[in-house]
């Protein structure tokens, strides 16, 4: 892999569509506290962010770990990201559309701990992403996961800015968009991986 455009541009897409999840608990957690200040709004991005890109990382190091010693394990890899962000996407598409007529709204606040449950249970799907950066180098990957975090970051905050003035209106809607994206890159990645 190179360092190009297509490279920074997967990795945006990526972060959008494995954001998506963090979107929507971020529009909730707005509705909750309509007068949030901007110190925990930063708080609930950057948890969002860490464990997007914490995510990625823990997954790469395990296929390095497991390709230096299965080197025939990496002709799987294509077909392992695709099953991951197919099912993924199918089920966040899935529970897009299945809660598109539901308006779920929380009154508490949102504690740290709670906080840090919402950023790993969000991000647990980014654990698959350290398949599809596979064949990157420790700095391209380490550069991939930042990319995600800060497009996770941004949207994150972008969620609860307007969950605090719009609610969870949009939440389904969100969450659709990053299943078909996750989609899109799994196919991307079987077709480049397999194909190319």
């Amino acid at each position: 892999m190179t360092w190009n455009l297509i490279f920074f541009l997967n990795n945006i897409l990526l972060g959008v569509g494995l954001a998506m999840d963090a979107f929507s608990v971020s529009l909730a957690n707005g509705l909750s506290e309509p007068h949030m200040r901007r110190r925990k709004l930063c708080t609930i991005a950057g948890v969002f962010a860490f464990f997007q890109a914490l995510m990625p990382m823990i997954g790469w190091i395990c296929v390095h770990t497991v390709v230096q010693y299965f080197k025939s394990f990496e002709k799987f890899i294509p077909w392992i990201a695709l099953t991951l962000l197919l099912y993924i996407g199918g089920k966040m598409l899935y529970d897009g559309i299945k809660s598109k007529n539901e308006e779920e709204a929380t009154t508490h606040r949102l504690g740290f701990s709670a906080l840090l449950v919402q950023g790993v249970a969000t991000s647990i799907d980014a654990l698959s992403v350290g398949f599809t950066i596979a064949d990157y180098g420790f700095l391209m990957a380490l550069v991939s996961a930042l990319i995600i975090a800060a497009v996770t970051f941004v949207i994150c905050a972008s969620g609860v800015i307007i969950g605090k003035k719009f609610g969870t209106k949009l939440s389904g809607k969100a969450t659709i968009l990053g299943g078909a994206i996750l989609i899109f890159i799994g196919i991307e990645i079987f077709v480049t991986g397999v194909f190319l």
